[in-house]
């Protein structure tokens, strides 16, 4: 039986939508010699429970179910989506730099691979428990890119590894902002 209502449509409007990232250079993305071990570690930070393709995954769920209540935090949460992409981006490209491959799975030292799924992620329907979900993983992010800065010989990817820091840094200090708003 066919009705007469309209479909709801979304009036959140995503045009000109800009990375929540600062206004910084990122340095050149290069490695000092192809090393399998650093590529392992920076497969946690790009597919691992902790990593880019977890914040990624979140925050698109997070702004989907956001976009019909509260268009401008689901905007924020869409350009830190988008911001995460970009470092996802640049540690695949070091990763295959430092000969490893991006196929998903965090690799472990003993050989073992853990494949990425949506288990990973932290997902709530409450928009205050969303936004704290949000900020620790962004917390559980930058502590472990500072332990694999510590576990790696590499000042090229260190300084990548720190420049995404400091985007991560701002998406806690955008993040607090808006849970504060609330």
């Amino acid at each position: 039986m066919e009705t007469n209502r309209k479909p709801n449509i979304s009036n959140c409007n995503m045009a000109g939508l800009r990375p929540a990232m600062l206004e910084l250079p990122y340095p050149p993305i290069q490695v000092k010699c192809r090393n399998h071990d650093y590529a392992d570690l920076l497969s946690y930070d790009y597919c691992g429970a902790v990593s880019e393709l977890s914040a990624i995954t979140q925050y698109i769920n997070n702004e989907n179910r956001l976009c019909q209540e509260n268009c401008r935090l689901a905007r924020t949460i869409l350009e830190i989506a988008v911001a995460e992409m970009m470092h996802l981006q640049k540690l695949g490209e070091l990763i295959q730099l430092l000969g490893g491959e991006v196929d998903f799975n965090a690799k472990r030292p003993d050989g073992k691979q853990i494949m990425w799924t949506p288990a990973c992620l932290t997902l709530f329907q409450n928009v205050k428990k969303m936004l704290c979900a949000d900020i620790e993983a962004e917390r559980e992010a930058i502590a472990q890119y500072r332990t694999h800065i510590c576990k790696i010989n590499d000042d090229y990817v260190n300084a990548v590894l720190r420049r995404i820091i400091k985007d991560e840094e701002y998406h806690i200090i955008l993040l607090q902002a808006l849970l504060e708003e609330l």
